[in-house]
């Protein structure tokens, strides 16, 4: 009998865990580091389909950005706080981009983040494939997953030149 209730809480400990998952308990949100700077490099990529957040991407034509694994707080990432208005400032040679979190980069450490290839390309050619030494920062936007468009201006950049 004392075998049979060990296995019954040992059973149950799985369920307890999932149903807290899955309600959303424990502390998802104090992982982001909000207006946090932080020093890494920048990659692109150009993937189309559902990104992370539950919603169509084209990073071959839209300006979003995927963000390391490990930022990534909920086991159903479209429920993150990454996809719920939180975007990531980026900064690098006298410009400034902020783009919205719509995806996860799966070979990125927790300094690197994947530009779409529109939002690298207002820092560097494409050719160049990583910017080492950007600054960027995960920002409260509202844009909740929100693509922006390509026209969109850079900060801190001279447009038409």
């Amino acid at each position: 009998m004392r075998i049979t209730r060990n296995l019954r809480i040992t059973a149950g400990a799985p369920l307890a865990a999932l149903a807290l998952v899955a309600l959303g308990a424990g502390t998802a949100g104090a992982a982001v580091p909000v207006n946090q700077p932080m020093t890494g490099r920048a990659t692109y990529y150009n993937d189309s389909g559902y990104g992370a957040c539950g919603t169509q991407i084209n990073a071959a034509t839209q300006l979003l950005v995927a963000v390391p694994y490990s930022w990534w707080t909920t086991a159903n990432p479209n429920n993150d706080p990454l996809c719920k208005g939180i975007s990531v400032k980026v900064s690098y040679g006298g410009k400034t981009l902020t783009v919205p979190v719509r995806d996860k980069c799966p070979s990125c450490d927790s300094t690197h983040i994947d530009l779409s290839q529109p939002a690298f390309a207002r820092f560097a050619p494409l050719g160049q494939g990583v910017i080492n030494g950007i600054t960027w920062q995960f920002v409260r936007t509202g844009l909740a997953g929100q693509a922006v468009p390509v026209s969109e201006p850079v900060a801190g950049s001279v447009l038409g030149h």
